[in-house]
């Protein structure tokens, strides 16, 4: 089995990530979630990938695209995935 091609940096019950969720099901992207500290500070797992304790965050394994915060990756998805899903891949 092929492993996600994108990873979620996430919080449990976590709106903005929700958000980034949605888009990723639509989208029908594979994705891995990776749940995160909630205390801000104990995120070193999300600093070291992102450069930014913030969430949600991805990496995109297939673009090499690695960013932050929901609207920045709500943009990036439907830029590089949403036209593709909705004319076909033309």
């Amino acid at each position: 089995m092929r492993e996600p091609q994108i990873t979620l940096y996430r919080l449990q019950a976590c709106p903005f990530c929700e958000r980034v969720v949605r888009l990723l099901d639509a989208y029908d992207l594979s994705y891995r979630s990776r749940y995160v500290e909630p205390m801000h500070s104990a995120r070193d797992v999300v600093k070291r990938v992102s450069g930014a304790r913030s969430v949600p965050a991805i990496v995109d394994r297939e673009t090499g695209v690695t960013m932050s915060e929901s609207g920045n990756i709500v943009a990036y998805l439907e830029q590089t995935y949403g036209s593709t899903a909705a004319d076909g891949g033309s």
